[in-house]
């Protein structure tokens, strides 16, 4: 290791950012650096930052203000760097380099750099970046558990959504590097794939011409992993032959993550998603037709400029009619830089938190009776975690994505990182408790 200094990285945001902290983990650890969860013990700590939406982007400051009061050399990475550079300069004297959303893979020169004596701007205006299997990666997730990215970038253009402006246009890799990654995955012994990108299903139509997400699911079922996952799916994407390769590849398993954000046609226009007013329920129902198994799960945006309370109802009873099996819902959150930020009819805050729980409230029952479907069945669960002082397991079947659904909290015995059958007796809302059948 020499004279390089310790590092300690802290990773905000979504699992999209995950992957940019992993690789840019296994870069620095390449590279001969110190790398520490302590950041006491860290002379730098690289603060990867979410600039989404308003509350993502208050936990990065807190964090940032934080660090800076105990007298930390921060460099600060990802969306929020690429959105405020110049500003978080200015206001942060303890911020030694910045460095964009599409430039993690140089953080060891910015490190250099750094040490030199420099103050570092690494931003490029438009990023075009994406890793593949080559760069270097040190997983953060759970033994058992990986996120693949597919793409990176977007190339829709939703008035509240401040993405492509910070991460690109889409651009995604070979069907060849996927899967390689995956393979590399399979060996460390991982259980669990999970392909993520900004919408996963225009996989491909970038560098291909059209969509070959059904291709890839395809190639992956040739992959020793017993679960593959997919998130952010756009309905309109969930064509026959997608459909169809996820009925016949036995290892994607059928869990749809469906970012549908309204159910009215009036608010998805002025959301600029008027393709998918169109065509919410029809989809939906096939969907359900040809995978009967499916979980199904989605997320609204609820106090959008000028949804009228008949808006919101005719959400409401879009939740009630099709019964989704986890829904997560945000209140509208303006963005500077975006169309969505001028529009006129503004919604007070605690109108849009009362639509909120208004929402979750009823989806309760809905989650509640999903999961109670599954008493008395043996379900596969994948084994993360172990409390020390009870013993009891906690896990995941695959109702159940990492994060921002429900647990299994299981007893008996099981080894980390392994998928064992495990017979549900209870569940509420959220979580299922069973005992592992030997």
């Amino acid at each position: 290791m020499g004279d390089k200094p310790t590092i300690a990285i802290s990773h905000l945001g979504c699992e999209k950012n995950r992957i940019d902290t992993e690789h840019m983990l296994g870069l620095l650890v390449e590279a001969g650096y110190g790398v520490d969860t302590d950041e006491e013990l860290a002379k730098y700590v690289i603060v990867n930052t979410c600039s989404f939406i308003a509350a993502a982007r208050e936990e990065s400051v807190k964090t940032l203000v934080e660090l800076a009061q105990a007298n930390k050399k921060i460099v600060i990475t990802g969306c929020m760097a690429q959105h405020f550079q110049e500003q978080l300069l200015e206001e942060l004297p303890e911020a030694v380099a910045v460095v964009g959303a599409g430039d993690y893979h140089k953080i060891v020169n910015v490190i250099e750099r750094v040490e030199k004596g420099e103050r570092v701007k690494q931003i490029s205006p438009e990023p075009t970046y994406i890793a593949d299997e080559t760069t270097p990666r040190y997983r953060t997730t759970t033994v058992g558990v990986a996120y693949l990215r597919v793409a990176e970038g977007c190339d829709y253009r939703c008035s509240f959504c401040i993405i492509p402006h910070l991460r690109g246009n889409q651009r995604s890799r070979t069907i060849e590097s996927i899967v390689a990654e995956a393979e590399q995955l399979a060996l460390q012994g991982v259980q669990e794939i999970i392909l993520i990108s900004q919408i996963t299903t225009n996989y491909g139509i970038d560098i291909y011409g059209k969509p070959k997400l059904a291709e890839l699911l395809q190639s992956l079922g040739k992959v020793d992993v017993p679960w593959i996952r997919m998130h952010y799916a756009y309905p309109t994407g969930l064509t026959p032959s997608v459909i169809a390769a996820i009925q016949e590849t036995p290892n994607v398993i059928p869990y749809l993550d469906l970012p549908l954000q309204h159910s009215h046609p009036e608010i998805l226009r002025a959301m600029n998603r008027p393709w998918q007013g169109q065509v919410n329920d029809a989809i939906i129902e096939r969907i359900k037709l040809a995978l009967p198994e499916a979980v199904m799960r989605t997320t609204f945006i609820v106090g959008f400029p000028g949804e009228t309370e008949e808006h919101f109802e005719h959400l409401q009873q879009f939740v009630e009619r099709h019964e989704f099996d986890h829904v997560g819902v945000f209140t509208f959150s303006p963005e500077e830089g975006t169309p969505a930020y001028n529009l006129p009819n503004q919604l007070p805050q605690s109108v849009m938190e009362e639509r909120r729980d208004a929402i979750m409230a009823l989806q309760q029952p809905i989650s509640l009776q999903k999961n109670q479907q599954e008493v008395g069945k043996v379900v596969n669960v994948l084994i993360e975690q172990e409390n020390p002082e009870t013993g009891e397991l906690i896990g995941r079947s695959i109702r159940f994505a990492p994060e921002v659904d429900g647990l299994v909290y299981v007893k008996g015995q099981a080894s980390l990182g392994t998928i064992v059958p495990v017979a549900i007796e209870v569940a509420n809302e959220y979580d299922l408790f069973g005992q592992v059948v030997n």
